[in-house]
């Protein structure tokens, strides 16, 4: 898929331009699509829903790169291609980027500080990046 925006990321080396295999795309979206329905349950807490839901929105944005061709030099680009990889509206990749940025302040400093709303818009999210890359990559969810 011919896109001048990720071209323009690979020129600068932020991406790099790979050949994906089904296999891989596939499997990414198994793993995301299993984190999802784990990060539905209710009885986990709200610090593990989050988790689950965060691990399965990147690795389905990761399916959505490779589909794309391409490999990320960093976590968070993948969910800043979303808008090039499956059209993903503003307002989902918002959601991404502050859960990015919570994930890494629990990550990095310890500071776990997630709420239900923030862990209900992050399953939305990676609900809405699931079916976008399902009808893109030919795998049924």
């Amino acid at each position: 898929m011919a896109n001048e925006h990720l071209d323009n990321l690979a020129a600068r080396g932020l991406l790099k331009t790979e050949a994906s295999t089904r296999d891989e795309v596939s499997g990414l979206i198994r793993s995301g699509t299993a984190r999802l329905a784990d990060a539905k349950n209710a009885e986990l807490s709200p610090e593990s829903r989050f988790d689950l839901a965060y691990n399965a929105a990147h690795a389905l944005s990761l399916a959505a790169l490779r589909k794309a061709g391409f490999r990320a030099k960093n976590r968070y680009l993948v969910f800043q291609c979303l808008e090039h990889t499956v059209g993903l509206p503003n307002e989902n990749w918002r959601v991404l980027d502050q859960a990015h940025r919570k994930r890494n302040l629990a990550e990095y400093e310890g500071v776990i500080d997630v709420d239900e709303n923030l862990v209900e818009a992050l399953i939305r999210a990676a609900e809405e990046v699931a079916s976008r890359v399902s009808d893109r990559s030919g795998t049924r969810l």
